[in-house]
């Protein structure tokens, strides 16, 4: 099965660099990188240009209209030659068994879908300085307290659990109500079969995970919980959030309609052409 790994990326290359040494430590090594930029800036293309690790990259871009994550992802499903994708953003550290665990428990009705601890500054500069993530991913237990005081948010997701362990049932346990954009996969049929992202959408959230959930659903597909087992550390920096009136507006359209398949996705239906 021909997998890709789909970084998504606007301008921050200082926490990519620190993410694709986590992408090296992957406990295996059959995929192919693409980083996913919702731009075309100068900063990343030098990036890429200068990247002496051993991934070979493979860099889509375009124009920057404000955000467009979801015309990117389009454009790296069509582009990208691969059967099975994995989605993560360029501000989030793999666990060195991320991927490893999305392969093992892929299935053609599934949509896997994890979480990540939102680590907060003293600790993402220790994730930043450390040796491996291997290294970090040992004191997240030890040191839970001192995360917590740190400022850290969703500091459980950030507790590796192996499928393997005799503590594997409490993974199992645990599951995902919706898609996370930062951490889920898929097989690429599943997204052709949805059309794939909605590009109505021009704001974060919602339009790239939320949307995709009831969709898939709404196609047949299972939602599959990898909490603990596909741990990412958010590296941490201001957020701000967008008002999601407009985002809410146009899902609850769809939802009215049952539109499962999108009609402004990887495909430009018939009726979206019609407006």
């Amino acid at each position: 099965m021909k997998t890709a790994l789909i970084i998504s990326v606007y301008k921050n290359t200082a926490d990519l660099a620190v993410v694709l040494k986590s992408v090296e430590q992957q406990s295996v090594s059959d995929f192919i990188t693409v980083i996913s930029e919702d731009g075309n800036s100068t900063e990343m293309a030098d990036f890429v240009k200068n990247y002496s690790g051993k991934l070979d990259l493979i860099h889509l871009t375009q124009e920057d209209l404000g955000w467009q994550k979801n015309k990117a992802l389009n454009n790296t499903i069509r582009t990208i030659d691969a059967d099975y994708f994995i989605f993560i953003d360029g501000d989030c550290v793999l666990h060195p068994n991320f991927i490893e665990n999305h392969l093992k428990f892929a299935r053609e009705d599934r949509i896997l879908a994890g979480k990540r601890i939102k680590l907060g500054p003293n600790y993402s500069d220790q994730l930043r300085n450390a040796k491996t993530v291997s290294e970090f991913a040992k004191v997240i237990l030890p040191e839970i307290k001192s995360i917590k005081k740190d400022g850290a948010k969703f500091y459980e997701e950030g507790i590796y659990i192996s499928p393997k362990s005799i503590f594997s049932f409490i993974a199992y346990l645990r599951k995902m109500s919706q898609i996370k954009g930062c951490n889920f996969s898929c097989y690429k049929s599943a997204l052709e079969k949805i059309n794939g992202f909605n590009e109505d959408y021009v704001l974060p959230a919602i339009g790239e995970d939320i949307d995709l959930t009831w969709r898939f659903e709404g196609m047949g597909y299972h939602l599959y919980s990898l909490r603990n087992f596909a741990v990412q550390y958010h590296l941490y920096h201001k957020e701000n959030w967008s008002d999601q009136s407009v985002n809410e507006a146009i899902m609850k359209e769809n939802q009215r309609l049952k539109r499962y398949i999108t009609l402004n996705g990887l495909k430009k239906l018939e009726e979206y052409l019609k407006y």
